[in-house]
């Protein structure tokens, strides 16, 4: 069968002179609108997010991902993040660059964050909230679970140190594939990608991770931007009941029920495996902003497209 969309990777060096793998899934014909795709901790877009890309491709949008410093086959320390931003402002001057050429013009835009890739996601909107359109968050690191983050007095002691030994990778923490990832065979495949990082995190990483999601969990209040929220109830990586405090903002909010025998699993990170990892029917679904009824109906076509039988 003839593909309905074209691959095409290459690399794009950031403003620090480190140069980042990147990634695209191209429709035939014209894109509808342009999605960007943010990836989690340890993963990558290539490979782990593959997916994600055919499916948007073939429902004609064009989808762009770029691997962060340190992560998949960019350059850099693996899986280390000296400064959070550094990953947000990457993503920022690339996913712009992408979206003011010619052929995009007036073409919406819209981010797609997994996990911490959710993270980036609310802080590319904090960055420029006028510049996107709306935006898919699946299990967004606006919290870390107590379950898997270290105790207090142990994150104090390791504060203590991160200038002297960033690098390290003495954080303790649970095996975070056994903890995401409900089916033996996923976690299998997973461990087999040889572009994901399964070590301990860096200590300063894993503080950067730890502040940026309390920072967000402090301003939860101030997204304008119209979004979806996908959250299972046993998730114990990211914890989900911030993503319910979406609901409790100062915007307008709405909660959706899909029948979860209708969802198609879709190989990324959090959402496969639907019908082990989430127990209810329900999905929260917050519509931000003064124009969300606007965005509204576009993301509910990215919805179906990745995760509703076609």
């Amino acid at each position: 069968m003839d593909l309905e969309f074209r691959y095409q990777e290459e690399f794009w060096r950031n403003t620090r002179g480190v140069q980042l793998f990147t990634c695209k899934w191209l429709p035939l014909s014209s894109p509808k609108a342009l999605v960007f795709l943010c990836h989690g901790y340890g993963m990558e877009c290539s490979r782990f997010m593959r997916e994600c890309g055919v499916r948007l491709a073939c429902a004609r949008y064009a989808v762009y991902g770029v691997d962060y410093e340190g992560h998949g086959r960019s350059e850099g320390v693996r899986c280390y993040i000296k400064n959070f931003n550094n990953l947000v402002n990457d993503c920022y001057d690339f996913f712009k660059s992408v979206s003011v050429l010619q052929e995009y013009k007036g073409k919406a835009r819209f981010l797609y964050g997994e996990s911490m890739g959710g993270a980036v996601s609310l802080l590319l909107h904090q960055k420029d909230p006028s510049f996107w359109d709306g935006a898919v968050l699946v299990a967004p690191m606006c919290k870390i679970s107590e379950k898997v983050k270290p105790h207090q007095v142990v994150i104090n002691i390791l504060t203590k140190v991160e200038d002297i030994i960033p690098k390290w990778k003495i954080v303790p923490t649970k095996d975070v594939i056994n903890l995401a990832f409900k089916d033996p065979a996923k976690r299998e495949r997973i461990r087999k990608n040889k572009l994901y990082t399964q070590d301990k995190p860096r200590l300063k990483t894993a503080l950067e991770m730890l502040r940026t999601s309390m920072s967000l969990e402090d301003t939860l209040y101030k997204v304008t931007l119209p979004f979806f929220v996908m959250h299972g109830e046993t998730d114990t990586v990211t914890d989900q009941n911030n993503s319910v405090a979406f609901e409790a903002s100062n915007s307008t909010t709405e909660t959706y029920n899909y029948d979860i025998e209708k969802l198609t699993p879709v190989v990324s990170a959090a959402n496969t495996s639907m019908k082990q990892t989430y127990r209810r029917k329900s999905y929260l679904c917050g519509f931000k902003g003064s124009s969300w009824l606007q965005s509204l109906g576009r993301i509910r076509l990215i919805i179906n497209t990745l995760w509703l039988e076609l």
